[in-house]
Formats: structure tokens, sequence, C-alpha cells
């Protein structure tokens, strides 16, 4: 076990609190990290609050303006707080299965989904681990249902699909500002139309339901700054690895991988502080997905030698951000001996998600039982590999030779 170097299992960016002090004595205008999501994405419109999972709940909040459609096709292998936030608005969910190999949806699935139920009113396409969905063979198949189809962007912040930034395809979009997630202010999320004439009816609905709350943006602003001095291997441990032996040790796997959410989450206004931090280190985007692609090329070239494991990797004509790689092992014996050997290993490796989206027992009474078989035996065979800044050349190949033992 190591207590001096633990590596986060995804490529957040490390803050200086330096830089922060430094912002925090300034008085900021409001809008600057608005704008910048505005101009990558070439969108009309980008609102920014509370969590991703507070611009997706804005999303569905406004898109049942526009028609009286109730129910929400989501893929089975998903974050916990999408049903959540689905559920908050009063809407129904559908879940589609997976791909086998991959995280896109079951075209043929979802086809037929689209093709018997007349109340679709959106179709949510995630762009999983940064890799970009097909997302004109999904606007395709979903053609007859005419419903709105919703980018999930939480993990693919300058991923591209056809030479188009994620978040750009959809009528609407959303990504996640969360610690952990590239481009952090500790909490956030932003909420994006790519149609101009949604835009009236998204900022309509943000002024209905986004207030002010002082304490919590206090707090906020607190752990964002606590996030800047332990996001780094020498501390991480006790941010990260010891809360998780925690809950462990408690038998209780959600709460270890921080999958336990609860449904009335917050949505509130982001201070211009906090939105600054964003706003300055929104510039750095293309060379921190430069430096993760880079130990992506050092993954694959080690893995095309190791029998029985299966990278999951970008489409052709996509780029992929990789805040980590996710790699697909033959069986589920062989996944957990993987997950086993690196443990306490300090190397960031990880799952995805415990399970499918249709397994979490605290969601039975939310998510409908439906049969994902692809994405059940998904959950179970895959791993995640870190793409973090702090892993070394040296880290990656140790990564690759305890691979190539199992």
């Amino acid at each position: 076990m190591s207590l001096i170097r633990e590596i986060p299992p995804t490529a957040g960016w490390p803050l200086s609190i330096i830089t922060l002090i430094a912002s925090c004595l300034k008085k900021h205008p409001r809008g600057l990290l608005e704008e910048d999501f505005k101009k990558h994405l070439g969108s009309p419109s980008a609102l920014l609050t509370y969590s991703g999972t507070a611009a997706f709940y804005l999303i569905l909040e406004t898109i049942k303006k526009l028609s009286n459609k109730k129910t929400v096709i989501i893929p089975a292998i998903i974050c916990p707080l999408i049903p959540l936030a689905i559920k908050k608005s009063g809407l129904k969910i559908k879940v589609c299965d997976t791909n086998a190999n991959n995280f896109d949806f079951d075209l043929i699935k979802l086809k037929n989904i689209c093709s018997s139920d007349n109340d679709i009113l959106a179709i949510l396409a995630v762009h999983l681990g940064g890799l970009p969905i097909d997302f004109l063979a999904l606007k395709e198949t979903a053609r007859s249902s005419n419903a709105f189809i919703i980018e999930d962007c939480a993990q693919s912040l300058g991923a591209k699909y056809h030479n188009k930034e994620t978040g750009s395809l959809g009528q609407f979009s959303f990504f996640s500002l969360c610690r952990g997630k590239g481009l952090s202010i500790y909490e956030g999320g932003i909420a994006v139309t790519n149609d101009p004439k949604f835009s009236g009816a998204l900022n309509d609905t943000a002024r209905e339901i986004i207030r002010r709350d002082t304490l919590s943006e206090s707090l906020k602003i607190t752990e964002l700054f606590a996030y800047s001095i332990f996001y780094r291997p020498g501390l991480f441990w006790f941010a990260f690895r010891l809360p998780q032996l925690f809950w462990q040790l408690r038998n209780n796997p959600e709460k270890a991988m921080g999958e336990y959410f609860k449904p009335d989450f917050p949505i509130h206004k982001i201070s211009a502080f906090r939105e600054y931090v964003g706003h300055i280190n929104f510039p750095n985007l293309k060379e921190r997905i430069d430096e993760q692609r880079k130990k992506i090329e050092i993954y694959l070239s080690g893995l095309r030698n190791i029998p029985g494991i299966k990278p999951i990797v970008e489409l052709e004509q996509t780029t992929a951000s990789y805040p980590y790689l996710a790699v697909l092992f033959e069986n589920a014996k062989k996944r957990d001996s993987a997950l086993s050997l690196f443990r306490n290993s300090g190397l960031g490796i990880s799952q995805i998600y415990l399970k499918a989206i249709t397994d979490y027992a605290y969601l039975k009474d939310i998510v409908p039982n439906t049969e994902c078989g692809n994405s059940r035996t998904l959950s179970e065979r895959t791993i995640s590999l870190s793409t973090s800044s702090f892993l070394n050349e040296s880290d990656l190949k140790n990564i690759l030779k305890a691979l190539s033992k199992i």
C-alpha cells in the first residue's frame, strides 16, 4: 500500500493554489467561461450552473416546455446521477443496451425502442471516456422518433467527431466541471443549446430554477482550495483512497466508488471567482489532451502484445480526449485479477462504473428493469487506465508489464 504516491484515476488538471489566491483577490466580470464554451463549440448559448447533473436537469426542464412527450432513452452504462435528474424532472426512463465491445448504443435495440414508442422526448448520447459515439448513425436510427438528442459530454470536452467538437452535434449538450474531469472548478456544469430557436427557452428556464446560495458557494470555494492542495500524488491517498478503503471495509461498493447519490442534488449559481478559475485554465485544453493522447499511444503500443485484453478506442473520423483508457478483458475473472493486482499500487487503475445502470439497488424504483446483457458483461470485464499528468513513462511501463502477467 502506498501512503506516499497515489495517482488519480482520471486526467483531472491540477490547480495552483498560488494562482487561486491571486485570482481570489481580484474582481471578475461574469460570463467569461460561458463565452469560452460558446466560442469553442460555435454555439449560441452556454449557461454555467452548479454541476453537470444540474445542467442536464436544466435542459430537461427546457424541453418539457417544447413537447408533450415524457420518455428519455439512456444507455445502460451511465452515471447514476443521470436517472436521478430525469426523475427530478418528472420524466420517464427507458434503458437501451450498449454494444458488446464499446459504449455506443446497440442501434438495433435503439431502433426497436424508437419505432415502438411514440412517447420519446429525448435520447441521451453519451461520449463516455472521451470517446465520441457514432453520432450520425445514432441520429439516423432515431429519426423516426423525432426526439431531441442531448449530448452527455461530461467526460469528452475537447473530443471531436468528424472534426466537430462533441457538444456541438445535438440540439442540446452538457459538460461537467467536477473534480477530476479535466477542466475543473471543483463542482460545476455547462448547459448548451446549438439551435438559436431554443436559446430563449433555455435562458428562461435558468432564470426560473437557478438561485443564489451564498453558504453553499462558500463551501465550494473552500473545497476548490483543498482540491488544489490534495490533488497531487503525495496527498491524494488521503482525499481519495482512504475514504474508499473506509467504505470497502463497510461493504458499500457504491460509496467506495463514489457512485451513491441522493436524489435532491443542488442547483445554484456559481461565483464569478470560480468561473474565472475555469476561464484562465480553458486555453490549456489542447495541450492537456495532447498529453493524454501521448500516454494512450504508449498504452496501445504495449497492449498489442498482450493477448486477452482489448482497449476500447476511438472510432474512425473521431478524436477522443481520453481522460482514461477503457480496457476490456476476455472474461470477468481476468478483469477481477487485474483489479486485485493493482488495488494498492497507487497507479490510478480503477473501474468506469460498477455495473449496468439497471443493477443499482438504490435506483430500482427509478430505473426500469430492462435486459441489458451487453452492458452488464461490459461492466464486469472492463477497467480504466489513468492518463493523469502525474503518470510518468516508467509508471506506464510498469502497468503494461503487470497486465502482461495476468
